[in-house]
C-alpha cells in the first residue's frame, strides 16, 4: 500500500524522526505487524502566524519497497578519445557544463586558474589569519568556485531556465544529502560541499574529461570572428570545437582581455551595500515570535527583506541578498589592496551569528562619473569602493565596521560588537566609504527593515563593508536561442561572469544549457 500525505503539523511532532513516525502511524491506524516507510518529499516552514508551523508533504509505503528518490547514475560514457571543447572556469557553471557535454559524447578541457577543493584551504587560511590575498586561489577562485566555500545554497526562482530537480539529483547522485530534495530553500553548506565537488571532478576525469588546475587563460584564439581557443598563462595554445566562458562574477581580467580583443560587452545593473551581523538569538526571536532561544527542533531563522527608498527624486531598491542564518562572514577579496565580504554557513547552521548583504542597487548615474571605461565603467566604480574600504580600515584584510543604530544617526561607533569576521573589524564610518547615493538609500532601507522586523535595528547588529560582488557589472552578449556570442562565433558566454545567472542552481543550468548549444551548433563539424 502507498499512500500521501499533505500535513501542517507543529515543529515537536515534524522536525523529530521518531515522534513524525509515531504520529504518521497514529493517523493512519497501522498494525503492529505493518512495516511502514516513511518518505518525506517536501517540507517548509511557515513562521507567520504567533504559532510555527512545519508542512510536510510525505509518501507512506507499507509492507513494500518504495522507488528510489532519484534517477541519476553517475555511469557516464568515455569520451576520451572524442572531440573536446574547451570550458575556462570550474565553478558551478563550468563543472556542470562539462558534466553535460560528456553525456553528449564530447570531451570536456577544463581550465581553472586556481586550485582543488583541497588545495584551496591553504589560501582561504592565509586570508583569514596572515591577511594575504592569491589573486589565483581565494574564495572566489578555485575549484566549486565562489559557491564552494561561500553557503552552498541551492534556492532558485529559475524556472524556467532548466532542470532544477535534474541539477540537485546530480549533487545527491555525488554525495549531497537527499534532504535538498525535499527542502523549500535547499542548502549543502560549506563543510559539505567541497566533497561533494571533489566527486564531480572524479566523474569528470574517471570519463575522460581534463581539469588543469592553477592554469589561468590570457588569451584567444582568434580567427576572422571565429574562436577557435585559448592560450594558457604557459604560453600554450588550446584548441577545440567551442569555448565555453564561465568564468564567475569576479575574473576581471577576463572582461579586460575582451574589451582589449574589442569583442562586445556591456555593461550591466548591479548591486553594492554590507554584511549586516546580529546574533542568530536575534533573528529567532523576531522570526519564530519566541521569547528565549527557538527550542530544540526549529532551525535558525532567516529572512528576505525588500522596500524602495528615493534619493534626489530617484527610486532607490535596497534588498537583502544570501542570506546566511547561523553562518559567518568571510573575505571574498580577489586581489590585494582591496576588502570584500561574503557571507557562508555550515550544513548544522550553527553559529551564533546571522548575517546577510544588505544592498543598494546601482543606477546608471552612478557610473556616469566612469563613462571613460565604456562596457568597464561599473566594474571600475566597483574597484574604487573596495579599495577605498581597504583604506579606511588600515589596508590589510580587516574589514571598515559601524553599529546598524550608529550608521542610521549618521554617528561613528565607538566600539564594535563581537564578530565572526576572522581577519577582525575597524571601526569606520561608513558614508566615508560609500558615496550619499549609495550609504543615504542603505540608510533608509535600515530604518524601513527595522519597521518590519521589530528588532531588527538596533545596536547589537553592526554593518560590515563592503558587499560588492553580488554579481558581475558587466555582460557578455549572447545569442537568445543558441547561447552563443553575437558577434564571435564559438564562443559560449555562461553562469554568472556573463551576466546569465544569479548563484549555483542558475549557474549548473547555464551551464548545461550552454553545452547543449554548443554541441547542437558544433558537434558535427
Amino acid at each position: 500500500m502507498q499512500q500521501t500525505l499533505q500535513l501542517t503539523l507543529t515543529p515537536d511532532i515534524a522536525l523529530d524522526d521518531e515522534n513524525f513516525r509515531q504520529y504518521i502511524i497514529k493517523k493512519l491506524r497501522l498494525r503492529d505487524g505493518d512495516k511502514p516507510v516513511i518518505r518525506r518529499t517536501r517540507q517548509s516552514i511557515d513562521a507567520r502566524g504567533r504559532q510555527v508551523k512545519v508542512n510536510v508533504q510525505a509518501e507512506i509505503y507499507v509492507n513494500e519497497l518504495p522507488p528510489s528518490l532519484i534517477s541519476f547514475t553517475t555511469e557516464y560514457p568515455d569520451v576520451s578519445n572524442r572531440p573536446h571543447a574547451i570550458i575556462v572556469g570550474c565553478g558551478p557553471a563550468g563543472m556542470f557544463a562539462a558534466l553535460r557535454l560528456i553525456e553528449l559524447g564530447i570531451k570536456p578541457v577544463l581550465f581553472e586558474r586556481g586550485k582543488d577543493v583541497r588545495t584551496r584551504r591553504r589560501d582561504l587560511a592565509a586570508i583569514n589569519k596572515d591577511h594575504i590575498v592569491n589573486p589565483e586561489s581565494n574564495y572566489c577562485f578555485g575549484e566549486g568556485g565562489a559557491g564552494t566555500y561561500s553557503d552552498g545554497k541551492l534556492y532558485t526562482r529559475s524556472n524556467k531556465r532548466g532542470d532544477i530537480r535534474r541539477v540537485l539529483e546530480i549533487f545527491v547522485g555525488h554525495g549531497a544529502s537527499e534532504q535538498i530534495l525535499i527542502d523549500t530553500h535547499p542548502h549543502i553548506g560549506t563543510n559539505k560541499l567541497p566533497v561533494v565537488v571533489a566527486a564531480m571532478r572524479e566523474s569528470i576525469l574517471k570519463a575522460g574529461g581534463e581539469i588543469h588546475f592553477d592554469t589561468k587563460v590570457t588569451d584567444l584564439v582568434l580567427e576572422q570572428n571565429i574562436l577557435k581557443g585559448v592560450v594558457t598563462d604557459d604560453a600554450k595554445e588550446h584548441t577545440g570545437i567551442g569555448v565555453i566562458l564561465a568564468t564567475g562574477h569576479s575574473a576581471r581580467d577576463i572582461y579586460e582581455l575582451l574589451n582589449d580583443k574589442k569583442i562586445l560587452i556591456e555593461s550591466k545593473s548591479f548591486a553594492m551595500g554590507v554584511r549586516i551581523e546580529h546574533p542568530q538569538r536575534v533573528i529567532d526571536q523576531i522570526q519564530y515570535h519566541c521569547e528565549t532561544d527557538r527550542g530544540p527542533y526549529l532551525p535558525a531563522a532567516s529572512y528576505s527583506l525588500v522596500t524602495q527608498t528615493r534619493y534626489k527624486g530617484v527610486q532607490r531598491g535596497v534588498f537583502s541578498f544570501c542570506m546566511c542564518p547561523g553562518g559567518f562572514i568571510v573575505p571574498a577579496a580577489t586581489a590585494p589592496g582591496e576588502v570584500v565580504v561574503n557571507g557562508m554557513s555550515p550544513s548544522r547552521r550553527d553559529s551564533a551569528y546571522a548575517n546577510s548583504g544588505i544592498v543598494v542597487a546601482v543606477e546608471e548615474e552612478d557610473i556616469a562619473p566612469y563613462k571613460e571605461f565604456g562596457a568597464l565603467a561599473g566594474l571600475q566604480f566597483q574597484k574604487e569602493i573596495e579599495q577605498m574600504a581597504c583604506k579606511l580600515a588600515g589596508a590589510t584584510q580587516t574589514a571598515p565596521a559601524q553599529l546598524v543604530n550608529d550608521f542610521v544617526k549618521m554617528k561613528t561607533s565607538s566600539e564594535l560588537r563581537e564578530t565572526s569576521y576572522q581577519p577582525g573589524l575597524h571601526a569606520v564610518n561608513l558614508y566615508e566609504v560609500f558615496p550619499p547615493n549609495i550609504s543615504n538609500p542603505l540608510r533608509d532601507g535600515l530604518a524601513d527593515f527595522g519597521r518590519k522586523m521589530r528588532g531588527y535595528l538596533s545596536n547589537e547588529a553592526q554593518l560590515i563593508g563592503v558587499e560588492s560582488r553580488t554579481s558581475s557589472p558587466v555582460r557578455i552578449p549572447r545569442e537568445r536561442d543558441s547561447c552563443e556570442h553575437p558577434v564571435v562565433k564559438g564562443l559560449f558566454p555562461c553562469g554568472e561572469g556573463a551576466g546569465y545567472a544569479g548563484g549555483i542552481m542558475s549557474a549548473a543550468m547555464d551551464g548545461e544549457r550552454c553545452a547543449e548549444q554548443l554541441v547542437k551548433l558544433y558537434a558535427s563539424v
